[in-house]
């Protein structure tokens, strides 16, 4: 596959998810390499979509530590018991955030974050290995569908 996104516009968000998900599969399948992976996942998601902000935090001894990401500066370090990124973490569920400021503990990397949905991401043992985070500046900008999406995109690399 060529390194381009083919996503025709004005298609819905559920439409896009069910695009993407082969293509992200094309561009991860033969790649072992777990970094350059989560770096294409995250390019991938905020061409398709334009989110605010996507990456991933992976875990490192006690706490989850920034990796490829798309958008502006972020946090570096997020402790197991802070923010929805630890929430998830330590839940090991998808959260979804109408609203960050109305969330307990929110940590704010950014002012312009209004949304926020974070994935958790197993490994082959099935424990938490990172969460796939993303944030929008629009208010409730996420739902189902996009737990979802995100979720079955995730899969792609539990395996790695």
């Amino acid at each position: 596959m060529a390194e381009t996104l083919s996503i025709p516009p004005h298609t819905t968000r559920r439409a896009i998810y069910e695009i993407l998900f082969p293509q992200i599969s094309a561009l991860v399948n033969d790649e072992p390499d777990l970094i350059a992976n989560l770096a294409n996942i995250t390019a991938a998601l905020k061409e398709a979509f334009g989110f605010f902000w996507v990456g991933f935090y992976l875990k490192k001894e006690d706490q989850l530590v920034l990796g490829p990401f798309q958008g502006p500066i972020a946090c570096t370090r997020i402790a197991f018991d802070k923010g929805v990124c630890g929430a998830a973490y330590t839940r090991g569920e998808t959260i979804l955030v109408p609203d960050v400021d109305q969330f307990p503990g929110h940590i704010a990397c950014s002012s312009a974050s209004k949304s926020e949905i974070v994935v958790p991401v197993f490994d082959k043992a099935g424990n938490v290995a990172m969460v796939l985070d993303v944030d929008s500046d629009t208010l409730a900008d996420f739902s189902e569908v996009d737990a979802e999406g995100l979720a079955r995109i995730v899969t792609l690399i539990q395996s790695l």
